[in-house]
């Protein structure tokens, strides 16, 4: 896990410590004691003469407070009695800062626990582009890339990165709208964010390195967090009844599209065999006007005869007109399949 801001801190106590701890033994030195006193000036002496660089800290030595060097992890020596101070910087840690919230205890084992309490909204009640108000809690993580210039280029880093993130983070949401910034756009506000701040701190030299600018928690004040809240479900209704309409049509358009492409190629398959017939009658026509010019009486009375062969059969009685039309007189009884000549008056 980040762990929270920590301030440089000073490996050995400053000069004004050493003089008042001997300035209290002087006062209970005693003529025979005199050795005790150098013994106690020499511990003092090597005790300031050297310090332990930490693996997650970078040294910086300071000499009359000009910075004369940088220590890396392990035992290193400086000179004493204030003459070198020695300015540890948390180098290798994520730093973090919290805003809208603060992390009370981080139990073992246990989930982290927060306070938002009324102190901190002042860092979180933000106004949207559309004037609505909202409660945004986040997070930004750091870590110090430049340990020199994050001590000396800017008087106080930790609330210039502060001032800085929450200075930006108003502007950011205050150019969206509302619902935006409560649902969708969480994480394009995350990154416009992160890049502008690193801009910004470039820009002063912080010697700073943003590493995750995160969203917490966006609400809606308390006030009106019914009123958001039924939005909220008219709005999951919404969805679902679009999901819905939407599943109903991958499972009919597909199927409309089977049903027009069958009935597709059912007309195709009717307009070829309609254009075969053609193809065939017209072919028999002119084998048979062929004939016809080559034999015209024998095909006129072949195709006659084909003809009343045709639907002889399904007549069951045939009446003969004479030429004189005197009497209109049943002429021969046909069954089905009977064979009739239909040349004279008579069979």
């Amino acid at each position: 896990m980040p762990d929270q801001y920590l301030p440089p801190r000073r490996d050995q106590p400053d000069l004004d410590e050493i003089l008042t701890q001997v300035g209290r033994k002087w006062r209970d030195f005693k003529p025979g004691s005199l050795w005790v006193l150098l013994v106690i000036a020499a511990l003092i002496l090597l005790w300031s003469c050297w310090f332990t660089v930490q693996p997650e800290e970078t040294g910086i030595v300071q000499r009359f407070g000009k910075v004369v060097r940088t220590a890396t992890p392990g035992l290193h020596f400086k000179w004493p009695l204030g003459i070198e101070k020695v300015v540890l910087v948390p180098t290798a840690r994520v730093l973090k800062e919290e805003f809208g919230f603060r992390t009370t205890a981080t139990p073992v084992g246990q989930r982290t626990q927060y306070s938002a309490n009324q102190a901190y909204k002042g860092e979180s009640l933000m106004l949207s582009g559309d004037l609505n108000v909202i409660d945004v809690q986040w997070i930004i993580q750091y870590r110090i890339e430049g340990p020199i210039r994050y001590l000396f280029q800017v008087r106080d880093t930790r609330k210039t990165i502060r001032d800085i993130t929450e200075a930006v983070m108003r502007r950011v949401v205050g150019n969206r709208i509302g619902s935006d910034v409560l649902t969708v756009g969480r994480v394009a506000i995350s990154k416009e964010a992160k890049e502008e701040i690193q801009k910004i701190l470039d820009s002063y030299e912080a010697g700073v390195r943003l590493i995750t600018v995160e969203l917490q928690d966006v609400t809606p004040p308390d006030t009106v967090k019914p009123a958001f809240n039924e939005v909220n479900e008219a709005r999951q209704d919404r969805e679902r009844t679009i999901n819905q309409a939407q599943e109903q049509a991958n499972r009919e358009i597909p199927k409309a599209r089977g049903v027009a492409l069958q009935s597709v190629r059912n007309a195709e398959g009717y307009a070829l065999e309609r254009v075969n017939q053609a193809n065939g009658e017209t072919n028999r026509f002119q084998a048979i006007l062929a004939q016809y010019r080559s034999a015209p009486e024998v095909t006129r009375q072949r195709l006659y005869l084909e003809a009343m062969s045709g639907f002889l059969p399904e007549v069951k009685g045939i009446y003969i007109v004479d030429s004189a039309q005197k009497a209109l007189v049943p002429w021969l009884q046909v069954e089905s399949g009977a064979k009739v000549s239909v040349e004279g008056r008579q069979p």
